[in-house]
Order: structure tokens, then sequence, then C-alpha cells
């Protein structure tokens, strides 16, 4: 044996091998500055990742077998997929943090941007956080076998993209739109990072009521194996998170609602004035088209009466809310409710309609976080993905932090909070990200 291993490395020796240099693999984790790493082009194995350090597991959490349709033989339906991100240092803080999208891009929009930088996903992973990425159902790798109950619809398209989240500021839609500086690129159809964000757009299912139950169940199955967590959604991806406040809010530590598309009883984008955008009926139950707990009950929402409050304006839209008997949601008061909107985003002209309509609710545990009014200027709708991303990140994370030092779970934070971790009179949060030492 000992013979054979010295003819083994002398052998070994003679042969004529390459360095990694000159087969042009790059062992270094450095990107040569020769390489063009910019957006898709860092698919290249000589870049270098911009993503934290992780360790990932995946899960498929709830559902169960269901007829297929063939005689004889189930296939498994109402499952959602999950990622489980690890940091490779280790988790220091005592809540993990569950990202929820709206659909239109799947889960892995958290992880980086379209001109691959850094992602929300990663900023939480180096903050000490366990970060789970949830694809909600009929999306993604959530994806329904079950096709009768889950059809799909077009998620988004170019147009779309350009006027609501991407190029406001060239479409007048709305007056605030013109400040927006924000988006890596031009944000139009044939500039690569626009080209990469209308490339992740995936379809959606049109049955929302068998995609909110689905959430509901399998999504607090989710949360009863992880333990209390904090929930970052995205724009219709908040209507879930809201269901998760109101069936198992003991679950959930504080909701932070990234411009919530679940309008109370409405959809709107931009202003009425402009074709093939304005007002649609939506969500007959104020957030959901589901029931949620009120008091009186409600079994079918058609039985909420509504109306339309206030002036519209394209600065500044009317809202609508209940008239007649008042049915006040009795759960969601219980998990800290806190919303971002960006300065020149089209949820800047409607937002407030989410304050009118908790003030009509009696809920009081809710803070609503304007961009502008704590320095953080020029952003829109997909704001997570825009240049100051990580700064965004980081001012929510200051949030956190004092959320934290709350009672532990089953308890829940109160809001709203400022930056010294005492109580303000206001929901206006002015106070409540006022920080020092911003990236």
């Amino acid at each position: 044996m000992c013979s054979r291993t010295i003819l083994s490395a002398l052998l070994l020796g003679a042969l004529p091998f390459r360095t990694s240099a000159q087969y042009g693999i790059n062992l270094t984790g450095f990107t040569p500055d020769s390489v063009d790493c910019t957006g898709v082009k860092s698919i290249s194995p000589k870049c270098s990742s911009k993503e934290s350090a992780y360790q990932r597991d995946f899960f498929y959490i709830g559902g169960g077998y269901v007829d297929s349709g063939i005689p004889g033989q189930q296939a498994w339906s109402d499952q959602l997929y999950v990622e489980k991100l690890t940091p490779a240092n280790k988790v220091n803080k005592p809540y993990p943090m569950v990202f929820v999208s709206a659909g239109v891009n799947t889960g892995a929009q958290w992880l980086n941007t379209p001109d691959n930088r850094k992602g929300w996903a990663s900023y939480y992973l180096d903050q000490g956080y366990q970060v789970y990425i949830v694809d909600i159902a009929a999306n993604g790798r959530s994806s329904q076998q079950v096709q009768s109950k889950y059809p799909l619809r077009l998620g988004s398209t170019d147009i779309i993209n350009q006027q609501g989240f991407t190029a406001p500021e060239d479409y007048d839609q709305y007056p605030q739109a013109d400040m927006h500086t924000q988006w890596p690129g031009n944000g139009s159809r044939g500039d690569p990072v626009f080209d990469a964000f209308t490339a992740a757009n995936g379809p959606i299912s049109s049955s929302n009521v068998n995609v909110e139950n689905t959430m509901r169940t399998s999504g607090c199955q989710l949360l009863s194996m992880i333990g209390q967590s904090y929930t970052i959604c995205h724009s219709a991806g908040c209507t879930y998170t809201a269901i998760w406040s109101d069936a198992c809010p003991d679950l959930l530590r504080a909701n932070i609602n990234i411009e919530p598309g679940n309008i109370p009883f409405t959809s709107l984008i931009g202003n009425n004035t402009v074709a093939g955008v304005g007002r649609s009926s939506a969500r007959p139950c104020g957030l959901t088209y589901t029931p949620l707990q009120f008091d009186p009950p409600v079994t079918d929402c058609s039985a909420i009466t509504t109306a339309e409050v206030g002036p519209d304006s394209p600065a500044k839209r009317s809202c609508i809310l209940q008239t007649g008997t008042i049915h006040k949601l009795t759960q969601l008061n219980k998990v800290p409710y806190i919303m971002i909107t960006g300065e020149a985003s089209p949820h800047i002209t409607y937002d407030h309609c989410f304050v009118e309509y908790f003030e009509q609710m009696g809920l009081t545990n809710y803070q609503w976080i304007k961009l502008a009014d704590i320095g953080i200027e020029g952003n829109a709708h997909f704001m997570f993905l825009e240049k100051n991303n990580q700064e965004i990140a980081a001012a929510i994370n200051y949030g956190l932090m004092q959320l934290n030092m709350y009672p532990a779970a089953p308890g829940h934070p109160s809001l709203p909070i400022s930056s010294h971790g005492s109580s303000k009179p206001s929901h206006l949060g002015l106070g409540w990200l006022a920080w020092i030492g911003r990236p």
C-alpha cells in the first residue's frame, strides 16, 4: 500500500496540470475587472454573487390528496412552496422573517434585484434573522395541478409595469409620479433591467376565494411550525398576511405591509381620467374576498353596504367605506400593522384609505410610514428592488429592533413607536424611523 501511494504521487507529479487561471476559472470569489457582471450577465461563472452566505432548505407546507380526474388516482393540492434561508454565521434574532409577494413576481423577487444587487432576503440574513420565502398558492413553485380550482390569468404586461411600477413619471397619471428617481434603469421596455423585471412576471390565479382559503389554512400551518414571526408582504400579497392576522394572530409578531394592494373594497391605480386606469370594485369583505371575523358577524360579505367617501383627485383618491351597520374587525388589532408607502408611487394617492378604514373598524395598533417623511425619497411601488432598497431595509430593521424588545410571544408589541422606543400620539410615523447613520 505504501509503495502504491508513493508511485501514485510520482505519477501525478509528472502530469502537465494547468492552473485555474489557465482554464479561465475564477476560484477566488472576486470578479475580474474585465468581466461585465451587470444584470443578467452576472450568470457567468466568472461573476461573484451579491447574495449573502446562507444555508438553504425548501419545503411544501399544507394541502392533501384530492381527486385528480383520473379514475382511481389522486393528486396533492393546496400546498405552499416555502424556502428556509439560514444565515451562514448564526441566527441571533428572536423571531423569523416571512416574506410574501403579490404573485405578479414569485417569491424569488426577495432574493436580489433585476440589476443583480443584493435583495432584502440577504439584508435580513446579514442582520441574523431566519428568513422564509413563500410562493403564494397557484403561483411560482406553489403551482397547483387542480386547474379547475386554480384557473390562471395574466399577471402583468410591459405597459402595466411601466405605468404603475417602473416609469410612472413618463405617464403623468398623478402629480407625485414626477418625483420617481429610484428605479435602476430607465424603466422602459428594451432597458435590460426592465426586461429582466418583466421576464420574472408570472401568471396568478383568478380564483381569489380559493387562493385566500389555501393561504389561510396552509399559511397558518407554516406559522404554527416556525413560531411567532414577522411577516413582510408586498402589494396584493398583503391580503394573505391580513388573513393570517385574523385567523392565527398569536403567530404574527407584526405585519409589515409594503404598499398593500388589498385596498378596502376597491382597486385603484393612478387616476380615473386615463384610459385603462381607474377604479374597480374588489374585495367585498373589505380587505379580502372571504369573510374575516366581524362584529356583528358576517358570513356573506354581500351584506356589507358601502359608499364612496371624500373628494377624488389625481393626487388624493376617494375611499370606499362601510355604511349602515358597521361590521368591525375583531382580531386584526391584536397584530401590529405597519404600512410603508413610497413618495412617488400610485399608492401615495390612496394608502390613506387604509387609515380611514382602520379608524372605522376601531383598530388602533397600526402605523403608516411615508418614506419621504423620514428622508427616503423617490420610490415607487417596487421599492425593495430600487436603487435605495438597502436604505429602506435598514430603516425597517431599526424599527424591528425596537419591536424585538417588547414582551415575548404570544404577546405583541404596541404601535406606534418612536425612534426612542416610546409611544407617540400620531399614526403618521414621523418619528418611528428617525434614525442616525443610515447607509
